[in-house]
């Protein structure tokens, strides 16, 4: 049941949020793209458990992806669990990847109606959370949404540790030591995160090209073979057939991030390419087979969707959202190491760190202009542009132009690359995008 806790590293976003809901009645669901820590972070639980005075005997943890439990079904499930629970005590179950049981949902409500216990679960794709399931549970499960590494993580996770300075133009800067006591600049690592990506795993194999890649292209097939092809066959379902028509949808997503795209405009690129049938695509079942193939990516979070927002109107528009990519790296695998577009790899970055900094995000329409991002959360408000260089007059006053069109009181944030002691403009607070990574 137990695995080697050496090397565990922390991952505290996600880890309080779990200790936060620790002995209540919610299942613990973690969700995410394939490899991006959710097994690692079971782990964390269950050694701050043992930590807090938790018997091994309580604990139960199985990996639903290994050999052991390739035929188990949900009722031999229930009858494993059974066998093991303490009379008297609290159980803590960790059911890692367990969409793979087939009628999982049925054991897992039983374990929290029949046991006294503390149930915690991972899936790499979002069907996980379907009607089906919230109809079992509804109300009673709590989502930890997993990202891959931030880029403070990333640093973490590569054994470097960051010291502030004063420069002698004024004000902290930052520096980059390694277990050595190399000194790196910050933007270095930063250049790393934005080519090699944030999977955990790169960390074991070292920040090495060949390795790097190596490593993404083992995550791409299994996330098309086990979370898409797969899922499909589980669900009796047969929509998404055509490998080399959901690798052409990939690719497409992948290139076009932070661009304004559409389930049309993909399936007219892909007739253009001649992927797609001119007789199909004009009797329409073109768009729902782009549809069903952009749904498959959405599920297993390999590609997020941000819906635009009218600031003026106040309300969301149904055309022309954008897609993300969850990590660079995945991207650069894909597509190729190139410079062309690094505004658009940024601006992705950006997103995610949004989405882990708890912050919902939409892009921002004011007249004809845009606002990279309007993020939001309860008590907190940000219009964010993203830029890699305000170097130009002509990209500052664009850059600047959308922001001072907002009349309301809310922070207005220019985050770019360059480093410069002009801190504002009327207002609008100018930050470089690295140190805002690791703040």
């Amino acid at each position: 049941m137990f695995f080697s806790e050496f090397n565990l590293k922390n991952r505290d976003l996600y880890l309080n949020k779990l200790i936060a809901f620790k002995d209540t009645e919610p299942v613990k669901v973690i969700t995410g793209i394939r490899r991006c820590g959710k097994s690692s972070l079971m782990r964390l639980m269950i050694h701050h458990l043992k930590n807090s005075g938790i018997a091994d005997e309580q604990i139960i943890f199985m990996n639903f992806e290994s050999m052991e439990y390739r035929n188990i079904d949900s009722t031999s499930l229930y009858e494993h669990i059974k066998g093991k629970i303490i009379k008297d005590k609290t159980m803590y179950l960790f059911f890692d990847e367990v969409q793979r049981v087939p009628q999982w949902q049925d054991a897992i409500n039983s374990f929290r109606v029949d046991f006294q216990s503390d149930i915690y679960i991972t899936g790499s794709n979002a069907y996980l959370l379907s009607s089906e399931f919230s109809t079992y549970l509804a109300g009673r499960y709590v989502e930890i949404k997993m990202l891959p590494l931030s880029f403070a993580e990333f640093i973490d996770f590569n054994n470097y540790i960051i010291k502030e300075y004063n420069s002698p133009a004024g004000g902290l800067r930052k520096r980059v030591y390694d277990a050595n006591g190399e000194i790196y600049s910050i933007d270095e690592l930063f250049e790393a995160y934005l080519k090699f990506g944030g999977m955990p795993g790169i960390s074991d194999v070292g920040l090495v090209q060949d390795k790097v890649l190596t490593l993404l292209d083992g995550i791409y097939s299994t996330i098309v073979v086990r979370d898409i092809l797969e899922r499909e066959k589980r669900r009796g379902q047969k929509q998404i057939t055509d490998s080399d028509l959901l690798r052409k949808i990939i690719m497409f997503l992948a290139d076009n991030i932070g661009n304004n795209t559409s389930i049309t405009s993909i399936g007219n690129t892909l007739v253009n390419e001649g992927l797609l049938d001119e007789g199909v695509r004009k009797s329409k079942p073109a768009v729902k087979t782009v549809q069903s193939y952009v749904g498959a990516l959405l599920e297993s979070y390999v590609f997020y969707e941000i819906k635009r927002f009218d600031i003026k109107g106040k309300d969301y528009l149904r055309t022309l959202g954008k897609y993300y990519i969850v990590d660079s790296g995945l991207r650069n695998y894909l597509l190729g190491f190139r410079d062309a577009d690094r505004g658009h790899l940024i601006e992705n970055i950006v997103y995610f760190e949004l989405l882990r900094r708890g912050y919902d995000v939409a892009i921002g329409k004011v007249g004809n202009k845009e606002v990279d991002f309007i993020a939001t959360k309860a008590d907190d408000k940000k219009y964010i542009q993203v830029t890699e260089t305000m170097a130009a007059q002509e990209t500052k006053e664009r850059e600047l132009a959308p922001l001072k069109m907002i009349r309301d009181n809310y922070e207005k944030i220019i985050l770019t690359t360059d480093r410069s002691f002009i801190t504002s403009y009327d207002g609008i607070k100018i930050v470089n995008l690295t140190d805002w990574l690791v703040d």
